[in-house]
C-alpha cells in the first residue's frame, strides 16, 4: 500500500484518499455516533472516526456495533476496530470496507479497563508482536488504507509509541495517530506533546497528535511540539460538533465565524432528532441526554441563563416535544439578550 504525507501542507493523502482539512474528530464511545459525524463533516473536519466497535461483535451481526460502525452521509467513513483476534479483526475490517468504509482504524489506545482487561486497545502496546499480527490481519483483509491509533505506551517506563509507530507502518498502516498519554495516566494530568515527536523522528509517514486540543491555538503549539502533520480534537468537540472544522480552518490561514444562537440550536436539534431516527425513540432519548447536556452547557457559556428546571426537564424526559421546546428556549435569542 501507497502511504504519502504532505507533511506540513494543508492536505492529507492515504492510498490516494485526499482530506482536506488538517483537523479530525477523535473516535469516542457513545459520542461520535454517525450524526455527530455528519455534523462535524459539514463544518469542514478532515476525519471524523466512528465510535469504537468490538470486532467480533460487528462480524456476529452485533446491531448495536452495527449502528456504531454506520456512515451514511459521511465522508470519508472511518470505522475504527478493536479486538485482540487476529481472526475477528481481519473479517471485521473486511465487513467494514464491504458496507461502504474508506479507511479502517485499529484501536490500541483506548485505556478502558473492560477493553484492556480483554488485551485489546491500549493492552496491545505491552505485546507489540501480537498488535503487529493484528494489523497484518486487517492490511491483508482489505484494499482500503488502514490507520493505527494508539498512546504513547502502557506506562512511563515502557513509551514504546515509536517503536510501533514503526512496525506498524512497515506492516502497512498507512497513518498513525497518538495520543500524548500513557495507558495508565488514563485522561489525568496534561497530554505530553512534546513527547509524540519521539514517533515523529521514528519515520516519514502521516502522523496525527491527539490530546487535550482545545482551539485553534492548542492545535498550532500541539504541531510545533510535536511536529506531526494533524491534530485530533476529541472531548472538546462534544457539544460543539463544529470545532473541529473552525480549528482546520485555523490551521488554514481561514478565520471562520462563531454559529450564532439560532445555528447552535439548529445543529442541537438535527443531532437530537437525528438519533431519535438513528436508534429509536426509546434508544435514543437515553443516548442524547449527554449530548443535550453538552449542548446546554455550551448555551451558557454563549451568554444564555436559563432557568435550572429548564436544563432538568431537558435531561430527564423522555418526552422528544418537550425536550425540543425546552432546547429551543435554552438557546433562544431573548435569552443572548437578556445576558448581554
Amino acid at each position: 500500500m501507497e502511504v504519502a504525507s504532505n507533511s506540513g501542507g494543508d492536505a492529507l493523502a492515504i492510498a490516494g484518499l485526499a482530506v482536506a482539512s488538517r483537523a479530525f474528530l477523535a473516535p469516542m464511545s457513545g459520542v461520535t455516533d454517525v450524526v455527530m459525524r455528519r455534523i462535524s463533516a459539514r463544518f469542514g473536519a478532515g476525519l471524523m472516526v466512528s465510535e469504537m466497535v468490538a470486532s467480533d461483535e460487528f462480524v456476529r451481526g452485533s446491531e448495536e456495533a452495527r449502528l456504531r460502525a454506520e456512515g451514511a452521509g459521511v465522508f470519508p467513513h472511518v470505522v475504527q476496530l478493536a479486538g485482540c483476534d487476529p481472526h475477528w479483526l481481519g473479517e471485521a475490517a473486511r465487513l467494514a470496507e464491504a458496507t461502504g468504509a474508506q479507511i479502517v482504524d485499529i484501536n490500541m489506545g483506548c485505556p478502558a479497563k473492560r477493553v484492556t482487561g480483554g488485551w485489546a486497545g491500549s493492552a496491545l502496546m505491552r505485546d507489540l508482536d501480537h498488535a503487529l499480527g493484528l494489523i497484518e490481519a486487517a492490511v491483508a483483509a482489505v484494499s482500503v488504507p488502514v490507520t493505527v491509533k494508539m498512546r504513547l505506551g502502557w506506562d512511563d517506563a515502557s513509551r514504546n509509541a515509536p517503536e510501533l509507530a514503526r512496525r506498524a507502518v512497515a506492516a502497512g498502516a498507512a497513518m498513525i495517530t497518538v495520543h500524548g498519554r500513557t495507558r495508565q495516566q488514563f485522561y489525568k494530568g496534561a497530554a505530553d506533546w512534546s513527547a509524540i515527536r519521539a514517533v515523529r523522528e521514528a519515520g516519514e509517514f502521516p502522523l496525527v497528535a491527539n490530546g487535550d486540543i482545545h482551539d485553534a491555538a492548542d492545535a498550532r503549539d500541539c504541531l510545533a511540539r510535536s511536529g506531526a502533520d494533524f491534530v485530533m480534537v476529541g472531548r472538546a468537540a462534544l457539544g460543539r460538533p463544529w470545532l473541529v472544522g473552525a480549528v482546520g480552518a485555523a490551521l488554514a490561514g481561514r478565520q471562520e465565524s462563531e454559529p450564532s444562537l439560532a445555528q447552535k440550536h439548529d445543529v442541537a436539534r438535527e443531532h437530537y432528532e437525528g438519533l431519535l431516527e438513528l436508534l429509536g425513540r426509546e434508544q435514543g432519548v437515553r443516548h442524547a441526554r449527554k449530548h443535550l447536556a453538552a449542548y446546554a452547557d455550551e448555551a451558557v457559556a454563549s451568554g444564555c441563563t436559563p432557568h435550572p428546571d429548564l436544563r432538568r426537564v431537558m435531561l430527564t424526559t423522555n418526552e422528544p416535544r418537550q425536550a425540543l421546546s425546552a432546547l429551543a428556549e435554552l438557546f433562544s435569542t431573548e435569552c443572548g439578550r437578556e445576558a448581554a
